[in-house]
């Protein structure tokens, strides 16, 4: 990947501004609104959606844009974000659900760990996370899969960081990098990149990625932490309650099956590249995220709901309850969506590629080092994506459809860096794993950081071979 050029610049630049504020008013009131949205979220606890919603505005009003004229562009700018990814969030909810309730998570978890060793114990959990991990959100990830870990690591004999760390990195990396995770589909909606191309090369960088922070880094890790499962944190085990639960294979399977169609999709973009030839047109159905998706959810409603015996009150009701927990996260997604564009419409893209245009720097790392900032400001993955993507998008105009897509995971790859005291995954991991705030920054934190320094080496070396 070049760094970055004039005549891409000038063919990135965004249209007519709202506002005419000169470089150094849009820049302080990128400042003061990314300030108030940061000090919203940490000091004053508030939720992200509301700092969104303010930070726009308090953006919009500082680089003299008037005010009405911010609040329609921030409303287009949430509709538009939860109409393209909105949808895509709750399947991949309801897959979750589906997954945890009927016992085929657990399936999966069993079935490897039967047959790990110890030496190789930490390369199946990073296995399971990423595979459990895919149709999951974070959260979700967490509560499913660290009682496994602790079960798994009083019942070996086991370290604890050197089974917890590669579950945690498995997780985060597909938080981070795989769509259909709501930070890389926000990303891709702003970018205007490829998903399929951004789901391979995501995948690409995600497996090495996830080795190094998770096996590799956690042998590190247990010198520096050595704790015992916390015994009140261990509980009993949800599939215990069932009487079945659907097959390894299938479930497997099923997880896997959005991904295999838009890869496919991918795949037959890259070899045929015909819009009119009706195996791409086929292709371009069926790979759609929400066809894929959607197919995903109603080959699970038999595969793992009827699997476990469940009945059409039983579905009924796990379709519902896995809506509920996702209202945040679309609100959330939508907002930063307004702040993006709220940045488009006063100017920013445009100060971006001006200010930039004679740095000697790759978009790919300016994109990486922008959602560092936001992520070490905010705490918060998700905003720092969406927030990162609206500020560089505009240089992802003249890309190709596989650097646009690089874009895509530098910034998900920055978002990931450092997490700290102002993360509430932070805490959930200290509170599962009984450590200490110093003992969650040597493992946690700094696992984080290796995930995000590692994740834009490689991809940057792809930008330079593809």
């Amino acid at each position: 990947m070049s760094t970055l050029s004039v005549e891409m610049l000038a063919a990135a630049a965004p249209t007519a501004p709202i506002t005419s504020a000169g470089h150094a008013q849009l820049g302080i009131a990128v400042l003061v609104g990314i300030a108030v949205i940061v000090l919203l979220i940490t000091r004053l606890k508030l939720h992200a959606f509301l700092s969104l919603t303010i930070g726009s505005l308090v953006l919009g009003a500082v680089a003299g844009a008037p005010i009405d004229k911010v609040i329609a562009g921030f409303t287009a700018g949430l509709g538009s974000t939860v109409a393209g990814v909105g949808v895509l969030i709750a399947l991949g909810s309801i897959l979750g659900k589906l997954l945890a309730d009927s016992g085929g998570a657990d399936q999966i978890v069993d079935t490897i760990l039967a047959r790990a060793g110890t030496r190789s114990m930490p390369w199946a959990i990073v296995l399971i996370a990423g595979v459990i991990g895919l149709p999951l959100f974070f959260e979700v990830g967490i509560v499913l899969l660290i009682p496994v870990v602790l079960l798994v690591a009083k019942r070996g004999g086991h370290s604890l960081m050197r089974i917890g760390v590669p579950a945690l990195a498995g997780l985060s990396v597909m938080h981070g990098l795989v769509p259909p995770h709501p930070g890389p589909l926000a990303a891709i909606d702003a970018i205007g990149a490829n998903l399929g191309v951004t789901l391979a090369l995501g995948v690409l960088v995600a497996v090495p990625t996830a080795v190094i922070a998770g096996p590799v880094f956690s042998r590190l890790a247990a010198r520096w932490v050595d704790i015992t499962p916390p015994e009140k944190l261990i509980p009993q085990r949800p599939s215990e309650e069932l009487e079945r639960r659907p097959g390894f294979a299938v479930t497997v399977g099923t997880v896997l099956l959005p991904v295999v169609l838009m890869l496919a999709k991918a795949l037959v973009d890259i070899v045929v590249d015909d819009p009119k030839n009706p195996v791409q047109r086929v292709a371009d159905v069926v790979g759609s995220p929400l066809i894929a998706l959607l197919a995903a959810v109603l080959v699970g409603l038999f595969t793992l709901g009827r699997a476990a015996g469940f009945g059409r009150d039983r579905l009924a009701g796990t379709v519902e309850k896995s809506l509920v927990p996702i209202a945040g996260i679309l609100l959330i997604v939508g907002a930063g969506g307004g702040f993006k564009q709220t940045l488009i419409d006063v100017g920013v893209g445009r100060m971006i590629l001006d200010v930039s245009k004679d740095w000697s720097v790759s978009a790919l790392l300016l994109a990486w080092l922008i959602a560092v900032g936001i992520r070490l400001a905010t705490g918060s993955a998700t905003v720092a994506t969406i927030s990162a993507a609206g500020l560089v998008a505009p240089l992802a105009a003249d890309m190709s459809t596989t650097h646009s897509a690089l874009l895509v995971l530098a910034v998900g790859a920055g978002s990931l860096f450092f997490s700290h005291v102002n993360d509430a995954g932070f805490w959930m991991v200290k509170e599962y794993f009984g450590m200490s705030v110093g003992q969650t920054i040597k493992t946690w934190s700094l696992m984080e950081t290796v995930i995000s320094v590692v994740g834009i080496v490689f991809v940057l070396l792809l930008s330079v071979v593809l």
